[in-house]
């Protein structure tokens, strides 16, 4: 009886298992509403579409109708590099756009085949060649794994894990993937006949070949080329003066597509049956959209394996095309809906013949540039494609390859990073230029998903051997730290600011817990904006600051209003704006270009929010890290010049260095950049007087 007694008075004193049983007595009451809003969540079309102004159709229909025509080129030239029959590119592309206008997140992004998705495909495809299954059954059982595996990580809310993959390894990754593609492409381009397969073996065959070449399809092709980079240098050009060279550039590949069908349909149609045609043609063939079918239960698991690399791949890309158009122009996405809807759509394409699809590069910034004003113009994009599928398949069989592979080259081309970029990270990190290197190098002559997984997996060990042999110092007046903090930014008040100093209300502090590099840096980013957005209130003016503005997506307001709720902030209007933003770094001691680039990003965003005039600033900085952050092109200086009142007018083309988090906060500002500062008080005598406060509060601390 004692023992029953003492054990449950353990249980009734433990913390443990009295914290469990609070957090699942709130779980029991919040679980209601936090289902409803998670169903919500899901279709953030039931948030936007009642703030949808009349007004903003013409630009939807304008870029819907854009996109269409794009797609249709490059729907069949993505099904060419996946090695299946050509019409697949189009059955895979009419039902993305529609179902992104319930289930994403950006009004930008444009979803479909690409080019990165289609090589990696037809690795899989070539890797069971032989066996039962044809091409387009092998691309549906990819479409279905990567959908399956986007849908497990976007309804559990662990899009953040995509963030494993640093920047330097995704360069290296597409670069070698963009290659291996104009590779695959240069047998159609030159008409050559037997090219065989990997980089080295094509490098090869295609110049042994040369006397073999095709004259007629490369006549073909390397005109599609020039006309292809005429019109887009054009539009670079003169594109933002003149709407209709704008427009011929961004529908360069639709024009190429016309032009050389009607020259395929010129010289070929009158050779009749006997096929014995001048050039290879696409010989498109389909009778509109087949009915659906579900991939086979044995395929799926054959395929399992390999298509996670098509999943990470085409995953990172997706969600950092949506993030980065996001930022451009102003508007708060979801990461993890953005998977979700990857996913639904991925598993929804695979019971229509389709293979895998993601966010496009380059008709996301075409979208983008038609000022598109909602997800909806993916209506009109959807009408287009199934136009196309059902009326003009007999005409796009007379597509030359050569063509096809003319569109294929000059729309990857942009996706290799230049020698620059490469450069720039061996200046920044040998490691990140390391793996950066085994990306590329294993990707290009051994396998894609092999090149992918040896960079990643040379990044752990890196992060494991930095965490083994990490140096610890002893400092006589420093406290040693065991706690095992998340490494997210914590606001002030903190440890090294004496309580009785008072911050001025435009100021706010962050410090850093932990090494600021891949993993957490996205976080990182992303934990500073919302506590600004929270804590202080936006500069609405359209040269410095936010536009005033009626906004398509409710998705950030909704999350700054809950995230003032759960600080207890009622009223947001009374809220003081941003004026100094300070970054104490005095336990980081590690960066890497990941957080370098995601700190550049923060800065531009906060001051998009607060004005051009907020000032940052660093303190409690290590000559390591600050290396680092030079090496990737910041300007450091260190505090303010010898005599300095604060009103130097470097704007904020630099970033001041403190060697203690008190000086950082503490000294004079620009005169541009202090609360409440107005004309008349920018004199001599306001900032002796700043000054002399603040020799006044240093005396304090």
């Amino acid at each position: 009886m004692e023992y029953i007694d003492s054990v449950k008075n353990a249980l009734r004193t433990d913390f443990t298992w009295n914290r469990v049983g609070h957090l699942a007595a709130r779980g029991a009451r919040a679980f209601p509403q936090a289902s409803v809003e998670y169903v919500l969540d899901k279709f953030p079309i039931i948030g936007w579409l009642p703030r949808y102004n009349y007004r903003w159709i013409i630009n939807d229909i304008i870029a819907g109708l854009t996109i269409g025509l794009m797609l249709i080129p490059q729907g069949l030239s993505y099904a060419k590099i996946a090695t299946i029959p050509v019409q697949y590119g189009l059955m895979s592309s009419w039902a993305p756009s529609a179902i992104y206008a319930f289930m994403g997140t950006t009004k930008d992004l444009s979803t479909g085949p690409t080019s990165l998705i289609s090589l990696l495909t037809a690795d899989i495809i070539e890797a069971l060649h032989g066996e039962e299954w044809s091409p387009v059954e092998i691309a549906s059982a990819v479409a279905m794994m990567m959908g399956i595996y986007g849908m497990a990580i976007g309804f559990l809310k662990l899009g953040f894990l995509l963030e494993f993959i640093s920047l330097p390894v995704l360069s290296g990754f597409i670069s070698a993937v963009a290659i291996t593609i104009i590779l695959n492409q240069m047998d159609s381009l030159l008409g050559e006949p037997n090219v065989g397969d990997g980089t080295a073996t094509q490098i090869r065959d295609i110049f042994q070949q040369l006397p073999q070449a095709n004259g007629y399809a490369c006549a073909i092709g390397f005109t599609g080329i020039l006309l292809l980079t005429v019109l887009d240098q054009a539009g670079k050009r003169w594109g933002e003066k003149n709407r209709i060279i704008w427009f011929l550039s961004i529908t360069r590949a639709f024009i190429a597509l016309v032009i050389f069908t009607g020259v395929g349909y010129a010289v070929n149609h009158s050779r009749g049956a006997s096929e014995n045609y001048l050039f290879d043609v696409a010989k498109v063939q389909a009778d509109g959209q087949e009915p659906p079918k579900v991939p086979s239960a044995a395929l799926l698991s054959k395929v399992a394996s390999r298509s996670i690399a098509v999943f990470v791949g085409s995953a990172v890309e997706h969600t950092a095309i949506a993030r980065a158009f996001a930022v451009r122009n102003n508007y708060v996405t979801d990461q993890s809906q953005e998977l979700t809807y990857y996913g639904v759509t991925n598993v929804f394409n695979s019971f229509f013949h389709a293979m895998g699809v993601g966010g496009a590069m380059s008709r996301t910034a075409v979208n983008s540039a038609c000022n598109v004003k909602s997800p909806l113009s993916g209506f009109v994009t959807t009408a287009v494609v199934l136009v196309s599928i059902f009326k003009l398949v007999g005409t796009l069989y007379w597509i030359p390859k050569a063509t096809l592979a003319a569109i294929i080259i000059t729309a990857v081309w942009p996706l290799m990073s230049s020698p620059r970029v490469f450069y720039g990270y061996w200046k920044t990190s040998l490691a990140d230029f390391i793996s950066s290197m085994i990306a590329f190098w294993v990707s290009l002559f051994v396998s894609t998903e092999l090149g992918i997984a040896s960079a990643v997996g040379f990044n752990i060990v890196y992060v494991l051997l930095r965490q083994v042999f990490a140096t610890v110092r002893s400092l006589p007046d420093a406290q040693s730290s065991t706690s095992s903090e998340l490494p997210l930014p914590l606001s002030v008040p903190h440890g090294d600011i004496p309580s009785h100093v008072n911050l001025p209300p435009d100021v706010h502090v962050f410090a850093f817990t932990d090494s600021l590099f891949f993993p957490n840096a996205y976080h990182a980013k992303h934990a500073i904006i919302d506590t600004v957005k929270t804590m202080h209130a936006p500069i609405f003016n359209g040269s410095c600051g936010l536009e005033q503005k009626r906004q398509w997506s409710v998705t950030g307001e909704k999350r700054i209003a809950k995230l003032r709720r759960q600080a207890g902030i009622t009223d947001g209007t009374h809220l003081p704006p941003i004026g100094l933003l300070v970054l104490d770094f005095g336990r980081t001691n590690h960066v890497d270009v990941t957080a370098c680039t995601h700190m550049k990003a923060m800065v531009k965003e906060v001051r998009m929010y607060g004005g051009a005039s907020v000032e940052v600033r660093f303190a409690n900085m290590s000559e390591y890290v600050r290396q680092r952050f030079e090496r990737a092109g910041w300007t450091l200086v260190d505090g303010w010049p010898a005599g300095s009142d604060g009103g130097s007018q470097d704007g904020n083309k630099v970033t001041r260095v403190f060697d203690s988090l008190v000086d950082a906060v503490l000294a004079p500002r620009q005169l541009s950049t202090r609360l409440g500062t107005s004309g008349s008080e920018k004199s001599s005598g306001k900032s002796v007087g700043e000054g002399r406060e603040k020799v006044s509060m240093r005396e304090q601390v």
